[in-house]
């Protein structure tokens, strides 16, 4: 009898435990509902951004990104935010993708314009800069060579580096 509510008591917390990190997950996860305005950007690239990502101005979350689709007619992405509804952002602001760190994820960074209309609610941010390919850059950086052939001068002859040792006398 007391083997049974020992285990009974340690089922317990077990299931306390896994219930408190199903709600952390839930809340930190970005999947509740979004008050707020809902704005759309069209990007030519979005890798690495997914639902749920930051939108960050001046390096302060402002909102969520909440759908992404490609447009047919022009293949595009096309991205929607949710924004605060406290936030009043331009509508001349520009909106890019940009890499919290090199392993870290992708958010959008929203720079204000100067105009005195204000973004609404199903309006588009017009000025976008898509995500950049790191990989692609490194392997440009790596495997380009510049045009020009290892070592050596333009008529062929070898650099003095390539020549042949000479022997000691």
């Amino acid at each position: 009898m007391q083997s049974n509510l020992v285990e009974t008591l340690i089922g317990a917390v077990v299931v306390i435990i896994a219930g408190v990190f199903l709600f952390y997950g839930y809340s930190t996860s970005g999947m509740r509902s979004t008050a707020g305005y809902h704005v759309k950007a069209e990007f030519d690239r979005v890798d690495g951004l997914a639902n749920g990502s930051d939108v960050r101005l001046s390096g302060i979350k402002i909102g969520t990104v909440v759908a992404q689709r490609i447009d047919p007619s022009n293949y595009q992405a096309i991205v929607t935010l949710s924004l605060a509804p406290d936030v009043k952002i331009p509508d001349d602001s520009s909106a890019k993708i940009t890499s919290e760190s090199l392993l870290g994820s992708n958010y959008i960074s929203v720079t204000p314009g100067g105009s005195s209309e204000f973004l609404k609610d199903g309006s588009e941010i017009s000025f976008t800069q898509g995500s950049v390919d790191l990989m692609g850059l490194i392997s440009q950086a790596i495997f380009s060579t510049g045009g020009g052939s290892k070592g050596g001068d333009k008529k062929g002859q070898p650099a003095p580096s390539d020549a042949a040792p000479s022997t000691p006398k």
